[in-house]
């Protein structure tokens, strides 16, 4: 028999095996999910064009870009129970080659109609990508990891408003190259990068360190044995059916609460190029105003994903920080100083983005592998409809005050009291949770 090892040598392996883990796996997840928000909000861009060369009001345009979310949370959940049969990195490969194609289709819309039939493709298309992503990372990382780890994967959402902003701006200046408009240029070269990226998935991902030949014997032992060991004290366990996790007050709780996230997100994701260029600038020189709370953001999400994970805290952790979000987007539709709404939209972005990273270390506190499979997509199919519902009611209410300030003045206000909620109701969960670990220590 194999002695155990001591605790420096454990420690030792624990280091670098996390740290080999978070190179190899990290920094393509990134690239990936970079890739597919950018696909997923580059219509805001071309909506300064395309809105008016293809007739679309303000409202017509909201529907449409909300759209997407409607097939995109009916398809979450069976996309991510197919992510489980077929493996994560199978399904990554086929969701990306399809969105790809479905995004760059967004070139070719006519009108209203071809705009709408394309959007709700595109969200099929990319239903359990992000929820399969959160998953596949549970896959690899114990819980003491996952604030930081989520952290740095979900910086592909604030580098998509930092690098593509600015690109989406310089695109939309190809205008009538080859005879195409320049959203339309917008479009298919952004759209490329999912599709040629497709099959370098099944390449360099694994599902799982037992199938990772490149990590060392006994990195690979201790990893796996670490996973399985938390595995055994989740809640909700193996044997749980998809309706008794779809049905669970908790799982329909965070449900609630990621979708007045996503509603503050898309809110002012959908619109804020329109609010930047109203102050006069050029494409151009809105794409990189815009890519200002983005940078805010990516600094303020990688903090704060370390502070989650320093403290061991998620609940309170996200409460503030959607709380924080929604306070400063309320206070920036308040003003009308170009420079202080740009502050107060750059902390809206920054914490809302910085939301995720503890919001999502959550489930798998509660929920085992498989049944995390169909609950992580459940709360992130169920709460990206806030994404449907909000550019739509924004849309409608620019359309017949003039204005976006009341409809995203009505999203914060909504967002602020779910978070006092949250915390109210998190903080009291983690207490009990904290408690029965003691009683559940050997003596």
């Amino acid at each position: 028999m194999t002695a155990a090892p001591s605790s420096d040598a454990a420690g030792s392996i624990e280091k670098r095996t996390m740290k080999r883990v978070t190179w190899r796996v990290i920094p393509f997840l990134v690239l990936c999910y970079f890739v597919a928000y950018l696909d997923r909000t580059n219509i805001s861009f071309a909506a300064l064009h395309m809105n008016k060369d293809l007739g679309l009001s303000a409202s017509a345009y909201g529907l449409g870009a909300g759209l997407f979310f409607l097939t995109y949370s009916l398809f979450e959940v069976p996309s991510n129970l197919m992510l489980y049969r077929f493996g994560a990195r199978r399904w990554i490969a086929r969701i990306m080659f399809t969105w790809g194609i479905c995004a760059a289709a967004m070139a070719f819309v006519t009108g209203a109609l071809s705009y709408n039939i394309v959007r709700l493709l595109l969200g099929a298309a990319e239903a359990g990508f992000y929820p399969g992503m959160l998953f596949f990372l549970t896959l690899w990382f114990p819980a003491a990891y996952r604030g930081r780890i989520l952290a740095f994967a979900l910086a592909a959402l604030p580098l998509s408003g930092l690098l593509g902003s600015p690109l989406s701006g310089l695109l939309l200046g190809l205008d009538g190259l080859a005879g195409l408009k320049g959203w339309q240029w917008l479009f298919l070269l952004e759209a490329a990068p999912a599709i040629l990226l497709a099959p370098v998935v099944l390449l360099v991902l694994k599902d799982g360190p037992a199938h990772a030949s490149w990590l060392p014997a006994d990195e690979r032992e201790w990893l796996s044995a670490k996973l399985e060991e938390e595995a055994k004290g989740v809640e909700i366990g193996e044997g749980s059916s998809v309706r008794q996790v779809l049905t669970n007050p908790w799982v329909l709780f965070l449900i609630l609460v990621y979708f007045s996230n996503v509603c503050l997100l898309n809110g002012l994701q959908f619109f804020l190029p329109q609010i930047v260029k109203a102050f006069g600038l050029s494409d151009a020189k809105t794409g990189f105003v815009v890519a200002i709370p983005s940078l805010i953001g990516l600094a303020t999400l990688m903090w704060y994903g370390r502070r989650s994970d320093k403290r061991q805290e998620r609940y309170g952790h996200a409460a503030f920080a959607n709380g924080i979000a929604a306070a400063a987007l309320l206070a920036a539709m308040l003003v009308q100083a170009p420079a202080l709404r740009i502050a107060l939209i750059s902390i809206c972005s920054a914490f809302t983005i910085s939301f995720c990273a503890p919001f999502w270390s959550i489930p798998s506190t509660f929920l085992s592998r498989r049944a995390a499979a169909s609950g992580i997509a459940a709360i992130s199919g169920f709460g990206v409809l806030g994404g449907w519902v909000t550019p739509w009611i924004v849309g409608i209410t620019k359309d017949r005050t003039g204005d976006f300030r009341i409809g995203l003045g009505g999203v914060a206000i909504f967002t602020l009291v779910v978070s006092l909620l949250f915390f109210v109701l998190g903080r009291a969960r983690q207490a009990r949770d904290r408690s029965a670990a003691i009683v559940l220590q050997p003596q």
